[in-house]
Protein backbone atom coordinates (compact mmCIF):
# COMPACT_ATOMS: atom_id res chain seq x y z
CA UNK A 1 0.00 0.00 0.00
CA UNK A 2 1.17 3.60 -0.73
CA UNK A 3 0.20 6.88 1.02
CA UNK A 4 0.96 10.47 0.00
CA UNK A 5 1.09 13.06 2.60
CA UNK A 6 0.27 16.65 1.32
CA UNK A 7 -0.36 20.49 1.13
CA UNK A 8 -0.20 22.95 -1.33
CA UNK A 9 4.33 23.00 -0.40
CA UNK A 10 4.40 19.25 0.68
CA UNK A 11 2.90 15.95 -0.25
CA UNK A 12 3.48 12.59 -0.24
CA UNK A 13 2.27 8.55 -1.06
CA UNK A 14 1.69 5.56 0.96
CA UNK A 15 1.65 1.92 -0.70
CA UNK A 16 0.87 -0.79 1.77
CA UNK A 17 -1.05 -4.60 0.57
CA UNK A 18 -3.44 -3.93 4.33
CA UNK A 19 -7.18 -4.03 3.54
CA UNK A 20 -7.70 -2.17 6.51
CA UNK A 21 -6.63 0.59 4.15
CA UNK A 22 -10.05 0.38 2.48
CA UNK A 23 -12.70 -0.76 5.85
CA UNK A 24 -14.39 1.97 7.38
CA UNK A 25 -12.78 1.82 10.87
CA UNK A 26 -12.83 4.35 13.77
CA UNK A 27 -10.68 3.52 16.28
CA UNK A 28 -9.94 6.39 19.18
CA UNK A 29 -8.65 9.80 18.35
CA UNK A 30 -5.38 11.40 20.34
CA UNK A 31 -6.98 13.43 23.29
CA UNK A 32 -5.95 16.28 21.23
CA UNK A 33 -8.40 16.34 18.74
CA UNK A 34 -10.98 17.30 20.86
CA UNK A 35 -9.15 20.98 21.30
CA UNK A 36 -10.68 23.52 18.66
CA UNK A 37 -7.45 24.00 16.82
CA UNK A 38 -7.25 20.31 15.49
CA UNK A 39 -9.37 18.43 13.54
CA UNK A 40 -11.04 14.95 13.08
CA UNK A 41 -11.71 14.39 9.39
CA UNK A 42 -13.44 11.09 8.44
CA UNK A 43 -13.43 9.45 4.99
CA UNK A 44 -14.37 6.61 3.43
CA UNK A 45 -10.90 5.08 3.90
CA UNK A 46 -10.30 6.14 7.86
CA UNK A 47 -10.24 8.81 10.48
CA UNK A 48 -6.91 10.27 10.19
CA UNK A 49 -4.60 12.60 12.00
CA UNK A 50 -1.30 13.04 12.20
CA UNK A 51 1.28 14.43 14.90
CA UNK A 52 1.58 18.69 14.66
CA UNK A 53 3.38 21.01 16.38
CA UNK A 54 3.18 21.11 20.13
CA UNK A 55 1.78 18.11 19.93
CA UNK A 56 -1.59 18.53 18.74
CA UNK A 57 -2.85 16.69 15.19
CA UNK A 58 -2.60 18.49 11.96
CA UNK A 59 -5.90 18.68 9.97
CA UNK A 60 -5.61 15.70 7.51
CA UNK A 61 -7.15 14.84 3.97
CA UNK A 62 -7.99 12.08 2.69
CA UNK A 63 -8.29 11.04 -0.53
CA UNK A 64 -9.01 7.37 -2.56
CA UNK A 65 -6.33 5.05 -4.94
CA UNK A 66 -8.86 7.04 -7.49
CA UNK A 67 -6.55 10.03 -6.84
CA UNK A 68 -8.92 12.68 -6.68
CA UNK A 69 -9.91 13.81 -3.18
CA UNK A 70 -13.31 13.03 -1.81
CA UNK A 71 -15.61 16.44 -1.70
CA UNK A 72 -16.39 17.55 1.11
CA UNK A 73 -14.05 15.71 3.67
CA UNK A 74 -11.70 18.82 3.91
CA UNK A 75 -12.92 20.20 7.33
CA UNK A 76 -10.14 23.35 7.30
CA UNK A 77 -8.92 25.23 4.40
CA UNK A 78 -6.68 23.40 1.30
CA UNK A 79 -3.57 25.15 1.82
CA UNK A 80 -3.46 24.12 6.18
CA UNK A 81 -4.24 20.75 5.42
CA UNK A 82 -1.96 17.69 4.41
CA UNK A 83 -3.19 15.01 1.75
CA UNK A 84 -2.81 11.27 2.32
CA UNK A 85 -3.42 8.94 -0.79
CA UNK A 86 -3.73 5.26 -0.10
CA UNK A 87 -2.69 3.57 -3.21
CA UNK A 88 -3.60 -0.51 -3.06
CA UNK A 89 -1.36 -2.91 -5.01
CA UNK A 90 -1.86 -4.30 -8.19
CA UNK A 91 -2.46 -7.81 -8.94
CA UNK A 92 -0.46 -10.47 -6.97
CA UNK A 93 -0.32 -13.92 -8.47
CA UNK A 94 -2.09 -14.56 -4.72
CA UNK A 95 -5.17 -12.79 -5.97
CA UNK A 96 -5.37 -15.20 -9.06
CA UNK A 97 -5.00 -17.67 -7.08
CA UNK A 98 -6.97 -17.49 -4.02
CA UNK A 99 -10.40 -16.27 -6.43
CA UNK A 100 -9.90 -19.69 -8.04
CA UNK A 101 -9.53 -21.83 -4.46
CA UNK A 102 -9.43 -19.83 -1.50
CA UNK A 103 -7.02 -22.94 0.20
CA UNK A 104 -4.39 -21.87 -2.09
CA UNK A 105 -3.71 -18.58 -0.27
CA UNK A 106 -2.07 -21.56 2.25
CA UNK A 107 -0.08 -22.50 -0.74
CA UNK A 108 4.07 -22.23 -0.15
CA UNK A 109 4.31 -21.37 -3.74
CA UNK A 110 2.81 -17.84 -2.97
CA UNK A 111 4.83 -16.94 -0.17
CA UNK A 112 5.45 -12.87 -0.76
CA UNK A 113 3.79 -12.99 -3.58
CA UNK A 114 4.73 -10.61 -6.99
CA UNK A 115 2.98 -9.17 -9.54
CA UNK A 116 1.38 -11.02 -12.39
CA UNK A 117 1.40 -9.28 -15.79
CA UNK A 118 -2.05 -7.35 -15.03
CA UNK A 119 -1.30 -6.61 -11.99
CA UNK A 120 2.03 -4.71 -14.24
CA UNK A 121 -0.51 -3.50 -17.01
CA UNK A 122 -2.71 -1.99 -13.55
CA UNK A 123 0.66 0.00 -12.39
CA UNK A 124 1.30 0.83 -15.95
CA UNK A 125 -2.20 2.62 -16.38
CA UNK A 126 -1.77 4.53 -12.68
CA UNK A 127 1.46 5.48 -13.62
CA UNK A 128 0.02 7.28 -16.49
CA UNK A 129 -2.82 8.66 -14.91
CA UNK A 130 -0.44 9.94 -11.91
CA UNK A 131 1.62 11.88 -14.67
CA UNK A 132 -0.73 13.59 -17.20
CA UNK A 133 -2.96 14.98 -13.50
CA UNK A 134 0.40 16.67 -12.28
CA UNK A 135 0.75 14.54 -9.72
CA UNK A 136 3.49 13.00 -10.14
CA UNK A 137 5.04 16.44 -9.49
CA UNK A 138 3.66 17.35 -6.10
CA UNK A 139 5.01 13.81 -4.32
CA UNK A 140 7.58 14.04 -2.04
CA UNK A 141 7.49 11.15 0.17
CA UNK A 142 6.47 7.17 -1.42
CA UNK A 143 5.75 5.06 1.51
CA UNK A 144 5.89 1.55 1.12
CA UNK A 145 5.08 -2.11 3.11
CA UNK A 146 8.25 -4.21 2.59
CA UNK A 147 6.40 -6.84 0.62
CA UNK A 148 7.43 -7.51 -3.10
CA UNK A 149 4.02 -7.23 -4.48
CA UNK A 150 3.93 -3.49 -2.81
CA UNK A 151 7.16 -2.29 -3.26
CA UNK A 152 7.34 -3.12 -6.97
CA UNK A 153 3.74 -1.27 -7.33
CA UNK A 154 4.98 1.85 -5.55
CA UNK A 155 8.47 1.74 -7.66
CA UNK A 156 6.56 1.27 -11.01
CA UNK A 157 3.69 3.81 -10.36
CA UNK A 158 5.80 6.35 -8.75
CA UNK A 159 9.87 5.56 -9.32
CA UNK A 160 11.82 7.16 -12.07
CA UNK A 161 12.18 6.22 -15.86
CA UNK A 162 14.72 3.42 -16.78
CA UNK A 163 17.87 2.76 -15.19
CA UNK A 164 21.14 3.40 -17.29
CA UNK A 165 24.25 1.73 -16.60
CA UNK A 166 27.00 4.12 -15.46
CA UNK A 167 24.42 6.57 -13.59
CA UNK A 168 25.83 7.42 -9.84
CA UNK A 169 22.58 6.90 -8.38
CA UNK A 170 21.49 3.64 -7.70
CA UNK A 171 17.82 2.24 -9.06
CA UNK A 172 15.00 2.06 -6.96
CA UNK A 173 14.37 -1.28 -8.52
CA UNK A 174 16.48 -3.72 -10.07
CA UNK A 175 15.70 -5.42 -13.44
CA UNK A 176 13.72 -8.51 -13.77
CA UNK A 177 13.25 -8.36 -9.50
CA UNK A 178 10.60 -11.10 -8.17
CA UNK A 179 10.86 -12.20 -11.44
CA UNK A 180 9.37 -9.30 -13.19
CA UNK A 181 10.51 -9.45 -16.67
CA UNK A 182 10.88 -5.29 -15.88
CA UNK A 183 13.44 -3.15 -16.60
CA UNK A 184 15.49 -1.63 -13.60
CA UNK A 185 13.59 1.55 -12.53
CA UNK A 186 15.59 4.62 -11.74
CA UNK A 187 16.38 6.49 -8.56
CA UNK A 188 16.61 10.22 -10.17
CA UNK A 189 13.37 12.82 -10.94
CA UNK A 190 11.18 10.96 -8.17
CA UNK A 191 10.32 11.07 -4.17
CA UNK A 192 12.41 9.42 -1.84
CA UNK A 193 10.92 5.85 -0.92
CA UNK A 194 10.36 4.65 2.78
CA UNK A 195 9.59 1.23 3.91
CA UNK A 196 7.23 0.87 7.23
CA UNK A 197 6.49 -2.47 8.61
CA UNK A 198 3.47 -1.42 10.44
CA UNK A 199 1.68 -0.77 6.70
CA UNK A 200 1.44 -4.62 5.75
CA UNK A 201 -1.26 -6.79 4.82
CA UNK A 202 -3.01 -8.95 7.89
CA UNK A 203 0.39 -10.56 9.16
CA UNK A 204 -0.35 -14.69 9.67
CA UNK A 205 -1.21 -17.84 8.30
CA UNK A 206 -1.12 -17.00 4.63
CA UNK A 207 2.85 -17.36 3.02
CA UNK A 208 2.03 -14.67 0.71
CA UNK A 209 1.58 -12.26 3.65
CA UNK A 210 5.07 -13.05 4.78
CA UNK A 211 8.41 -11.23 3.66
CA UNK A 212 11.64 -11.85 2.74
CA UNK A 213 14.29 -10.75 4.88
CA UNK A 214 15.48 -7.30 4.60
CA UNK A 215 18.92 -8.27 3.32
CA UNK A 216 17.60 -10.18 0.44
CA UNK A 217 15.70 -7.03 -0.33
CA UNK A 218 18.06 -4.44 -0.46
CA UNK A 219 19.49 -5.86 -3.55
CA UNK A 220 16.58 -6.06 -5.41
CA UNK A 221 15.44 -2.31 -4.27
CA UNK A 222 18.37 -0.81 -3.58
CA UNK A 223 17.33 3.09 -3.35
CA UNK A 224 14.38 2.29 -0.92
CA UNK A 225 15.07 2.87 2.90
CA UNK A 226 14.57 0.33 5.03
CA UNK A 227 16.44 1.85 7.99
CA UNK A 228 12.90 1.73 10.15
CA UNK A 229 12.46 -1.69 9.94
CA UNK A 230 14.07 -3.37 13.47
CA UNK A 231 14.63 -7.03 12.35
CA UNK A 232 16.04 -7.78 9.46
CA UNK A 233 13.92 -11.23 9.63
CA UNK A 234 9.91 -11.52 9.37
CA UNK A 235 9.41 -11.96 13.27
CA UNK A 236 5.66 -10.95 12.87
CA UNK A 237 4.24 -13.33 11.04
CA UNK A 238 3.18 -16.63 12.44
CA UNK A 239 2.05 -19.60 10.77
CA UNK A 240 -0.72 -20.62 13.00
CA UNK A 241 -1.98 -17.09 14.09
CA UNK A 242 -3.54 -14.97 11.84
CA UNK A 243 -4.15 -11.24 12.69
CA UNK A 244 -7.18 -9.85 13.60
CA UNK A 245 -9.29 -6.82 11.77
CA UNK A 246 -9.05 -4.85 15.43
CA UNK A 247 -5.38 -5.48 15.58
CA UNK A 248 -4.44 -4.21 12.00
CA UNK A 249 -6.67 -1.07 12.93
CA UNK A 250 -4.64 -0.66 15.73
CA UNK A 251 -1.36 -1.21 14.08
CA UNK A 252 -2.09 1.45 11.80
CA UNK A 253 -2.33 3.81 14.69
CA UNK A 254 0.78 2.62 16.39
CA UNK A 255 -0.60 0.87 18.99
CA UNK A 256 0.67 -2.62 17.50
CA UNK A 257 0.12 -5.01 19.98
CA UNK A 258 -1.86 -7.98 18.10
CA UNK A 259 -4.97 -9.54 19.18
CA UNK A 260 -5.84 -12.94 18.10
Amino acid sequence: MAMVYGTTSYSATIISSSPAATQSSSPPAPAAAASSSSARVRVRVRVCLLPGRRGKPLPLRCASSGMEPIAGTALYPLHRCKTIYLVRHAQGIHNVAGEKDFNAYMSQDLFDAQLTPLGWSQVDGLREHVKKSGLAKKIELVITSPLLRTMQTAVGVFGGENYTDGVSAPPLMVENAGHSGRPAVSSLNCPPFLAVETCREHLGVHPCDKRRSITEYRPLFPAIDFSLIENDEDVLWEPDVREANESVTLRGYGQGKRRR
